[in-house]
């Protein structure tokens, strides 16, 4: 009854918003489904959903990577370019001790009743992060019945594998199908760890993950790391950043965003958190003065080769997970599914390290270095001719139904020497709605674009083949 109670309240408070509130949440943390509801469905089958067996598995990808030194911690990372979506595998050499602090209104995990229980067991083996929302939490498990299945962990009461997991929103109006990390997936990238390296930017499973989408920011995102060694003692810091907030930098600026062209120059998060709620909308131009005064204004795990206690850890999880709300503003909304975990692997005893306030003070620090490591290089628009490019012949063989998925069609037609699109299946692609045709621009003789807050290109990259903003984030769609 308790659910119920808060879903009339937070409906309440949305009223005439609602779809505005949801299209900008969705691009964030995860998206809350008893929140949503699923009437508007209800009466219809779904889509036939894409065929997850033909994906093809894309392992330990990335250019920009950390590295550091410590073989107890492997890592893998598995993604699905179709998607795209991916997985992040965190590997220990032996079972070790974990606590977990979660935040935020939609939270999807795996095994989070049994680290609270704070045992003073090491029983953990693995951390999994996969985006997919509840649908990718099938990689938690599957990393734990790969270690089974090597024969690393087995059905004896004291050798069962331990995996523990989290996932974030990465579906919705981000991208046009619905692939999700699966077990294979998982499975792997497993096999694939290797220790002392990790991806950073849009790859595992921050693959897909955005930004900033309270006040409209929607900058491509992904995951973050950072490592510090102070004397022996060793802490490294994951994070996967799919926050609705956005990411500030130690300066107070704005990390990741699209600016609303309205927005003064210069604005700063705290210009942003001081409007609102008027800076959540189209054209807010800022307070008064805003433009000459300066004002310093997801999921997660934190890692130390220090022996700790139980209660210990759970207050390093507390502390750096609270830290987390000075990089990403506003942190922990009912939007968000924020979650923490925090891991002592137990080499180095306890008597050699520090004392765990200043464990958990520098490890918030690292973690703000984690957080502004997860920004991947920004797309930029494409800029338009503005003059004919493709002859009427050709523009016509440009023509005619690009099938994304069972839910998004984009319609292209040919007339009087221009290029035209539309949405035609269940959803938009992006700024190509249903409501309307729409002129694509020409950028070059396979490249078009439809100017607006977000870039947006549609690249003819081969007969029959549509590719809607061609790079790591690319949704292929063929006629």
């Amino acid at each position: 009854m308790a659910v119920r109670q808060d879903k009339r309240h937070i409906m309440g408070t949305v009223k005439g918003r609602r779809g505005r509130l949801l299209r900008a949440v969705a691009a964030t943390g995860l998206m809350m489904a008893p929140l949503l509801g699923h009437a508007q469905t209800a009466d219809k089958p779904a889509p036939a959903a894409t065929n997850q067996d033909a994906l093809t598995p894309v392992l330990n990808s990335g250019d920009t990577l950390l590295r550091f030194d410590w073989p107890m911690v492997r890592i893998g990372t598995g993604e699905y370019d179709e998607g795209p979506t991916g997985v992040t595998v965190f590997s220990f050499g032996r079972k070790v001790l974990g606590a977990v602090d979660v935040r935020g209104g939609g939270p999807g995990t795996v095994n989070t009743d049994y680290l609270r229980l704070g045992y003073s067991t090491p029983d953990l083996d693995s951390v999994v992060f996969a985006g997919g929302s509840w649908y990718g939490l099938e990689a938690t498990t599957a990393v734990a019945t790969a270690m089974m299945d090597e024969g690393r962990r087995g059905g004896a009461w004291d050798n069962i594998a331990l995996s523990v997991g989290a996932i974030i929103y990465d579906l919705g109006d981000r991208r046009l199908n619905e692939v999700y990390p699966d077990k294979r997936l998982a499975q792997a990238a497993y096999h694939a760890v290797r220790p002392g390296t990790f991806p950073l930017g849009a790859h595992g499973a921050g693959r897909m993950a955005r930004t900033g989408g309270l006040f409209g920011c929607n900058a491509p995102s992904g995951q973050g790391g950072a490592f510090r060694q102070i004397g022996d003692v060793k802490i490294a810091v994951f994070t996967v950043v799919n926050a609705l907030g956005v990411v500030t930098d130690r300066d107070g600026r704005i990390a990741a965003c699209y600016l609303d062209k309205a927005w003064p120059k210069g604005v700063k998060v705290d210009d942003l958190m001081r409007g609102l709620p008027d800076s959540r909308k189209p054209g807010w131009a800022g307070p008064a003065g805003t433009a000459d005064t300066r004002h310093n204004t997801t999921v997660s795990l934190v890692i130390t080769n220090q022996k700790m206690e139980p209660a210990e850890l759970q207050r390093l999880a507390v502390q750096v997970h609270t830290s987390m709300a000075r990089g990403l503003q506003p942190f922990s909304t009912i939007f968000d599914g924020d979650v923490l975990y925090a891991v002592s692997t137990g080499e180095l005893e306890a008597d050699k390290g520090l004392p765990s306030f200043d464990l958990a003070t520098a490890a918030g620090e690292v973690m703000w270095d984690a957080i502004l490591a997860s920004v991947p290089t920004q797309p930029t628009a494409p800029k338009a001719l503005g003059k004919e490019v493709l002859k009427p012949d050709a523009l016509a063989a440009l023509a005619g139904d690009y099938v994304f998925s069972p839910h998004v069609t984009v319609h292209v037609t040919a007339e009087g020497g221009k290029l035209y699109a539309q949405a035609t299946g269940e959803r938009p692609a992006y700024a190509i709605t249903k409501d309307k045709v729409q002129e694509v621009l020409p950028v070059s003789d396979t490249d078009f674009t439809l100017p607006g807050r977000y870039p947006l290109t549609l690249r003819f990259a081969a007969p029959g083949t549509l590719l809607i903003n061609p790079g790591p984030y690319q949704q292929t769609g063929r006629r």
